[in-house]
């Protein structure tokens, strides 16, 4: 994480904080990243040196028109600092201290078919206390060759009960 995309994190949430709309910047934020993701040929000209600053100014309000007003003035200050390589870093930092804020954490679960909401709530207390947070986030991703069981991500942390890892576990043993 650089310095920059940190300074910047921290004055957005700060402001957030003070307008009581962390929630609402932070959806906004992590859809301002997907759409640099999925649309690599709209971020390359948005960072574009041959794009005039007024043409990038006009690009950023018509295409983040819908979102929070701060999140337009933070992508606009980083346009015109020439840092908006550091957007996705920056929305990574923000999203981990809204986080902290509310004693919650990120979390890929990959499961071999979608989770029932009893089955999320079960797996967020029991890892959350683990880890000394209030809830997780889950972001559900389906993995067949898990053959079934779990495989869960927190930060760097992985639980991984899967049977396609107890066979191979089994196996090493077996082979010694």
């Amino acid at each position: 994480m650089s310095q920059v995309a940190e300074r910047y994190a921290l004055a957005l949430f700060q402001v957030a904080q003070k307008h009581e709309s962390s929630l609402d910047i932070e959806h906004d934020l992590r859809e301002v990243k997907k759409v640099f993701e999925m649309t690599p040929e709209l971020y390359n000209l948005i960072v574009s040196p041959k794009l005039s600053s007024d043409k990038r100014t006009n690009l950023i309000n018509e295409v983040f028109s819908g979102a929070n007003p701060f999140v337009v003035n933070t992508l606009q200050l980083m346009a015109q600092r020439k840092r908006l390589n550091e957007v996705s870093s920056m929305v990574d930092e923000f999203v981990a201290l809204s986080n902290d804020a509310q004693g919650i954490e990120d979390a890929e679960v990959y499961s071999t078919r979608p989770l029932t909401e009893e089955e999320r709530s079960s797996i967020s207390s029991v890892f959350a206390k683990k880890i000394g947070k209030q809830s997780l986030r889950i972001e559900n991703i389906i993995d067949p060759s898990l053959l079934g069981g779990l495989r869960i991500q927190i930060g760097n942390r992985i639980y991984d009960s899967s049977v396609s890892t107890k066979l191979a576990r089994l196996k090493r043993q077996l082979i010694g």
